[in-house]
């Protein structure tokens, strides 16, 4: 019989990530629902953003080979 692997287990953040206090269990990970509606606004306004790179439309598997599907020539 094969050992499990175990997986290291990450620390789990006891702070909130806008002011830095305790984390509530209801709000988590965010000590409350003020600080949520801040982290959420944050992402609204475009403080946060997640970075892309520009003029590649397509996946670079992807040949195209997709398009038209289902039509005949």
């Amino acid at each position: 019989m094969a050992t499990p692997v175990e997986f290291p287990v990450r620390a789990a953040s006891r702070t909130c990530p806008v002011c830095s206090k305790p984390t509530e269990a209801a709000f988590k990970p965010f000590c409350s629902k003020r600080c949520a509606n801040v982290d959420l606004n944050r992402w609204l306004t475009d403080r946060y953003v997640v970075p892309v790179e520009e003029g590649n439309d397509r996946p670079a598997d992807d040949d195209g080979a997709s398009e038209g599907a289902g039509r005949h020539r």
